[in-house]
């Protein structure tokens, strides 16, 4: 197989092909290792292979193709909804406490997992394109939301430019983040916070 019908290859799985898929293009773990020697592809995590060349696979695509289950958040949704700008240093994913944490363990790009019951992904979840691919992210208000929970976990002036960003967004839906602070047993931190703006 040359390097054009490979990278096509790559390029049809979102730049990411596992092990049986190279298999089935009939290169064998000898060749995946020569591909890997002569700097055609790189490895990602055991399996899993990104295609190497000028215009790169985005990290947004890796992480479309290894965590279709994930869920933006905190830091990493702050900055594709604007509200921070702050370019995170690694990939903020909200994801089932059923999930394998071995899932996690990748070379590249950095992933921060938050694991939890898998019915808290079950609202307030739609979807963005990053880098020429479909994500799954928390709406803004379930994002603030869940910023008003784990506001210790986050820096104090992200923290503040996010809460006044939200404030100013037009999109916003307070009646949204009212019910989702309501499931979320975030009510009184929501009045105490975004209640002395309104």
């Amino acid at each position: 197989m040359d390097k054009k019908e490979l990278e096509k290859a790559f390029a049809n799985n979102n730049g990411v092909l596992k092990t049986s898929q190279l298999a089935a293009l009939k290169i064998d773990s000898r060749g995946i290792k020569r591909l890997l020697e002569d700097g055609t592809i790189a490895k990602i995590k055991t399996g899993y292979y990104r295609f190497l060349s000028d215009d790169d696979t985005g990290e947004a695509a890796i992480v479309a193709r290894l965590f279709p289950d994930g869920v933006l958040w905190l830091n990493t949704a702050l900055f594709y909804y604007g509200y921070s700008d702050r370019t995170p240093m690694q990939w903020d994913i909200i994801i089932s406490k059923n999930a394998s944490p071995s899932r996690f363990k990748i070379d590249y790009p950095h992933v921060n997992p938050f694991f939890v019951p898998p019915e808290r992904l079950s609202y307030g979840v739609t979807n963005i394109e990053i880098e020429g691919c479909t994500m799954k992210i928390f709406d803004r208000d379930r994002l603030i939301c869940e910023c008003l929970k784990y506001e210790a976990n986050m820096d104090k002036e992200t923290f503040n430019k996010a809460i006044q960003a939200y404030l100013a967004d037009p999109k916003k839906n307070i009646k949204n983040l009212l019910a989702y602070a309501k499931r979320r047993k975030a009510i009184k931190r929501v009045h105490d916070v975004i209640g002395v703006w309104l």
